[in-house]
């Protein structure tokens, strides 16, 4: 007979083998089947569909906003361009005034020399201080025509992309800048 063997505990056995499932199912082949599983579950279900719809979705709403933000520079170029209008009729209006002021101010000067220095010292500061009445009006009519627009535009804004609690800390903030001024 042959001598019984003794283990020492050092020796490794030659080869294990690999756990498997029904007999032929191994640990990646189960990985993979899961997988494709999934994939086809998913394709099934319309995911990529779905992701490409929310992904549009979100494009047309930036391409809206983009298109509501050309509006509002159309506008606020509009409002400019109107202004400088307004600036250009009342240099104008200026130089019409100073020029009609002065040939008056001729005739006078051929009349009486005493009488015209007054008369031009007067009508020229009547001239100026109605361009800087109507530069004024002007001006605050612009401003006023302005402020309404982007305070609409900002209340719009604001109402689609804040909650309540960020409208309060809005709120306060600009009740501290007033303050502050």
């Amino acid at each position: 007979m042959s001598e019984p063997q003794i283990k020492t505990g050092t020796e490794t056995p030659l080869h294990e083998a690999e756990p498997t499932a029904f007999g032929f199912l191994t640990a990646p082949m189960a990985i993979s089947l899961a997988m494709i599983v999934v994939i086809a579950i998913m394709l099934w279900k319309k995911v990529p569909s779905a992701i490409a719809g929310a992904l549009d979705s979100k494009i047309a709403l930036i391409r809206e906003q983009l298109a509501e933000a050309e509006s509002l520079r159309n506008e606020a170029e509009a409002l400019k361009a109107e202004y400088q209008a307004k600036s250009a009729s009342a240099d104008k209006d200026r130089a019409a005034l100073l020029e009609r002021a002065k040939h008056e101010a001729d005739e006078i000067i051929a009349k009486a020399k005493t009488d015209a220095e007054a008369l031009i010292e007067r009508r020229s500061r009547m001239a100026e201080d109605k361009i800087a009445a109507e530069e004024r009006s002007a001006i605050e009519q612009l401003r006023s025509t302005a402020a309404d627009a982007a305070a609409k535009a900002a209340a719009r804004l604001i109402a689609e992309r804040h909650d309540a609690g960020t409208d309060a800390q809005l709120v306060d903030q600009a009740i501290k800048e007033i303050a502050a001024r």
